[in-house]
């Protein structure tokens, strides 16, 4: 766990915010951070701690340095504050781009003249985290919007817009935060106040090569050296285990720390007592293969009625993704037998083209291909015009196909989305859409997909799937339970060599037709058991609308809080209760992860001071 907080460019503080560094002191010295610190200067002040954190300073200048960030081509973290003298010196004689020199999960302040001037930053990928806000002539800045809020003298106001993200996305996405005027410093991203000015910006951002010759062979064996050497500097003499789903991902991981550490891995697995979910087996086959020391936990409905409420309150945004679920009982369990340090396979999927939507996209795609003559001249007018083509199935089927492959990307992405299936008239309140802008997550998508520095769509879904599937959705989920557990989580996968070996592989080796991490697969064929290779990609995907179905004490709970939600002014409550009627009827699935969200929301806002029937509006 990481803490920060602190102001700057401010002469006069609120009051609150003295108090809040205060308080972050004793809590360091409670919970024996030997490495708590405190700096300041006549027009700034901050406090961090955390199992690795550093403080350089020299005469009014200042570095704090969270994390555990290498210089590029060093092989090993450096000792003492050496890490942050050398970012001092750099900084002043390159500014923001001595940053692109640094790799590893970081985030960071630098200040200038006594508080003047700051920096603030995080890591290329978005593994830690910090926000800010502007205020007067200058901000306050926290790695939680609990830490943001707790320096504010008044009560933040609810971002209607980030409420709108929120159900649209199932998760708050950056840069915006589920507070007004408060933002997240997105991964690679920085924000620099200079004499009362303040500019973001991004140092670092995914260049996708793309090239037209290779050698297979030579490239499997850098990536299996690669992946080596990332797990290798992560293990720091901490008791080390492996988060293991029995996907490509996490067996992977598994398998190279038994490698590197030339002993029996701990592994932790979820399973489910629900047909199509419990993934167990896989994940017990790669453990015989590697040998390893292996637990497993069956979550039940009373674990979700259990952790549905504290899991709410824990979170500083509201998040809705229910793996969030498995995922803490996962992190329990490898606390309980003693580990400290949780390796996650997160980011092969975005990294290596492992998610079904990209071989989706691929074949709506094809369309494309299609002479367009041939398209309106003659498969066009038969599918939609010709009698009785609607009841033909194979015309109907053709029909959904052409549809979608006419809408282009990244807008096709959304095309299933709840809200792009029904109207927003239907769903939301007149007075919640005069105050929002329906097409801000489209937007979003739009912004990273054509600003992606890549040529291949395939490449440009992989740019968008890094900022809103990984950082502000998987990352924050898997922090944040291991938070709650009380473990620390590195993840391998996304070391930065790893990264960039990732972004210069052809886009047709990641994605080979509809073969998904083709050349991952083709990798590590012979290291990964084949019956893992080969199997369907899932996870620890959690079973929650046949339980709400199926367990009426949660039934009762996630009901009635979304219910309850309906009485904020936001979402209809004609729609909620169509919601839970689609749900018992038979649509399990669907409708019981949008129960979810909403319930999960409504649980939030409780348990953050918004109490029950307070309308947002």
């Amino acid at each position: 766990m990481i803490a920060i907080c602190g102001w700057a460019g401010l002469a006069s503080p609120p009051s609150k915010a003295v108090g809040t560094l205060a308080r972050m002191e004793q809590d360091s010295i409670a919970s024996k951070y030997d490495n708590a610190v405190r700096a300041g200067g006549p027009l700034w002040a901050a406090v961090a701690f955390g199992d690795q954190v550093e403080l350089y300073q020299e005469g009014d200048a200042t570095v704090i340095l969270a994390g555990r960030p290498l210089w590029r081509n060093q092989d090993a973290p450096s000792t003492g504050s050496a890490t942050a003298q050398r970012l001092l010196a750099g900084y002043r004689a390159s500014g923001i781009k001595v940053l692109q020199s640094l790799r590893g999960a970081f985030a960071l302040a630098i200040s200038l003249d006594g508080g003047r001037n700051l920096v603030l930053a995080i890591d290329r990928m978005g593994i830690t985290s910090l926000l800010y806000r502007p205020t007067g002539q200058g901000l306050l800045f926290g790695t939680s919007t609990e830490l943001v809020n707790a320096c504010l003298d008044n009560s933040p106001d609810i971002n209607l817009q980030s409420v709108f993200n929120y159900i649209f996305l199932h998760m708050v996405p950056g840069p915006s935060t589920i507070f007004r005027d408060q933002f997240r410093i997105p991964p690679g991203g920085y924000v620099q106040l200079e004499n009362g000015k303040i500019e973001s910006g991004k140092y670092w951002q995914i260049h996708y090569e793309e090239p037209r010759s290779y050698d297979l062979g030579a490239l499997k064996v850098e990536f299996r050296s690669l992946l080596e050497r990332s797990v290798s500097n992560l293990l720091d003499g901490r008791s080390a285990g492996a988060f293991l789903s029995g996907g490509t991902d996490s067996s992977t991981v598994t398998g190279v720390l038994a490698k590197v550490s030339g002993k029996p891995t701990r592994t932790f697995s979820i399973g489910f007592q629900a047909d199509g979910y419990d993934e167990v087996e896989y994940a017990r086959i790669a453990a015989r293969h590697f040998k390893t020391d292996h637990h497993e936990y069956y979550v039940t409905p009373d674990d979700v009625l259990a952790l549905a409420p504290r899991l709410a309150a824990f979170c500083d945004q509201p998040f809705g993704n229910a793996s969030a679920v498995p995922t803490y009982y996962c992190a329990q369990l490898a606390r309980s037998a003693g580990v400290d340090l949780l390796l996650g396979g997160d980011g092969g999927d975005e990294l290596f083209g492992g998610n079904d939507r990209y071989a989706v996209q691929a074949m709506f795609s094809w369309y494309s291909r299609v002479p367009s003559i041939v398209r309106r001249g003659l498969i066009e007018p038969i599918l939609f015009h010709a009698p009785g083509a609607r009841h033909v199935t194979l015309l109907r089927k053709g029909r959904g196909y052409v549809t979608n492959a006419s809408i282009p990307l990244p807008e096709r992405l959304l095309a299933y989305n709840m809200l792009r299936r029904n109207p927003s008239e239907a769903v939301f309140t007149a007075d919640f859409l005069a105050r929002i802008d329906p097409e801000m997550p489209l937007e979003l998508f739009r912004n990273v997909y054509h600003a992606a520095d890549a040529r291949a769509s395939l490449n440009r879904l992989l740019a968008v799937d890094l900022q809103f599937t990984l950082a502000d959705n998987d990352l924050y989920k898997v922090n944040k339970m291991c938070d709650l557990a009380g473990i620390d989580v590195a993840y391998p996968m996304l070391n930065d060599d790893l990264v960039a070996f990732s972004a210069g592989l052809p886009a047709h080796l990641k994605l080979k037709g509809t073969r998904l991490r083709y050349f991952f697969k083709e990798a590590l064929k012979g290291f990964l058991p084949d019956e893992v290779i080969g199997k369907h990609k899932h996870g620890f995907g959690l079973p929650i609308g046949i339980w709400i179905q199926t367990h009426e004490p949660l039934r009762e709970m996630l009901y009635d809080a979304a219910r309850a939600f309906g009485s904020r002014g936001i979402v209809r409550p004609d729609f909620i209760q169509r919601m839970i009627s689609e749900h018992q009827s038979g649509h399990a699935a669907y409708w019981g992860g949008e129960i979810w969200v909403l319930s999960q929301l409504e649980m939030w806002l409780r348990a953050h001071g918004w109490a029950s029937a307070r309308t947002l509006l």
